[in-house]
């Protein structure tokens, strides 16, 4: 019996990212007011993380408002109307429902139905995933263009007291769209992950914790916890972090990948103008600038130090503001890199909107 031959999409040569958008929440935490939570002070902050300020959204703005007001500009940016979508993909770990994704509800907001939607929970590494998604699609013809957005809403998920990670978390959304290009914009990905490490950076309770909390089933542990002065309401899960862990692990590993990425791309470090790590820790980021010999021509983004570490967001915030502050750089090469809880990891080298 023969098998009638089907019709596959035409398939797309190049992509680029074609416009990028931000939103930075008005409210700003500096070290100090941070301090009022834990035991710890500016300078230290600042020395070891290179922090000064953080973006804060207030109890009213949602993960969805920050990724529309990001998506609008990249939208805009870009040239492209939301009717012209073909895909809408949000990069997040702080959307507070398990279902609806936060893709779904932006599309509607947006009005770019009916754009298949999905939400990507890859934490810090989550908008490169991002990007090695929507490439794709644009590549396979599936979609001409694609929002990519990551945002998180951190502040919903933090413990004012732990000092493992809180003091590091801020709010935001940055947002790109993806077209369809007549030269290569954006390299293959070089992605992974490390779950033997997931427990490094963690909720420290899950959500059937809060259930069961609810119906009275671990009065026991909330009790202790009281004990030990640690006691929440609702047993609600926040954040913890294996800081030394994460900082050997990104140190060693994470150039090795971003050198992989240039590889990949066949570019050298001399012909980068931009080097946009995810903004974990300005120690991390000062040491893969050394590991991969970054000259000194390559500008090296620190959003961190007014914008604190913000997950799937860091990338595009960072991005957005190195093109806002120093436009000629529009059109040069860009190496990006994520990395984070999971452990996951993914880069690439992009040409910049």
């Amino acid at each position: 019996m023969s098998i009638t031959a089907i019709k596959q999409a035409p398939l797309r040569e190049h992509t680029r990212i074609l416009g990028v958008g931000a939103y930075r929440p008005e409210l700003i935490v500096t070290n100090d007011d941070v301090c009022q939570w834990i035991d710890s002070s500016d300078e230290w902050i600042r020395q070891r993380t290179g922090i000064v300020t953080r973006h804060r959204a207030p109890r009213d703005v949602s993960v969805i408002d920050m990724a529309e007001a990001a998506a609008r500009e990249a939208l805009a940016s870009a040239g492209v109307d939301a009717s012209q979508l073909g895909a809408v993909l949000v990069s997040t770990v702080t959307h507070p429902y398990a279902t609806p994704s936060a893709a779904a509800q932006l599309t509607d907001r947006l009005g770019a139905s009916p754009a298949p939607a999905y939400d990507i929970s890859a934490a810090c590494a989550g908008y490169c995933y991002g990007i090695a998604q929507g490439d794709a699609l644009v590549h396979a013809g599936t979609a001409e263009y694609v929002l990519v957005v990551g945002v998180e809403k951190l502040s919903d998920f933090i413990d004012n007291s732990d000092r493992t990670i809180s003091f590091l978390l801020g709010d935001g959304a940055g947002a790109v769209v993806i077209g369809p290009a007549d030269s290569a914009g954006i390299g293959p990905t070089v992605w992974g992950s490390d779950g033997s490490k997931h427990e490094a950076i963690r909720m420290d309770r899950s959500l059937l914790d809060v259930r069961d909390y609810a119906l009275g089933a671990v009065a026991s542990d909330v009790e202790r916890d009281q004990d030990e002065g640690t006691a929440r309401e609702g047993l609600w899960p926040t954040m913890r972090q294996d800081g030394p862990a994460v900082f050997r692990w990104a140190v060693w590993e994470m150039a090795k990948v971003a050198q992989r990425a240039l590889d990949a791309a066949g570019i050298s470090a001399d012909e980068l103008s931009v080097f946009l790590p995810h903004q974990a820790n300005i120690r991390i980021i000062d040491e893969m600038v050394k590991q991969l010999k970054l000259p000194e021509h390559v500008h090296v983004a620190r959003d961190i130090v007014d914008a604190g570490n913000t997950s799937a967001a860091s990338i595009p915030l960072a991005m957005h503001r190195t093109l806002l502050e120093q436009p000629s750089l529009s059109g040069t090469l860009a190496l990006q890199i994520g990395f984070g809880a999971g452990l996951v990891f993914g880069a690439q080298v992009v040409v910049l909107p």
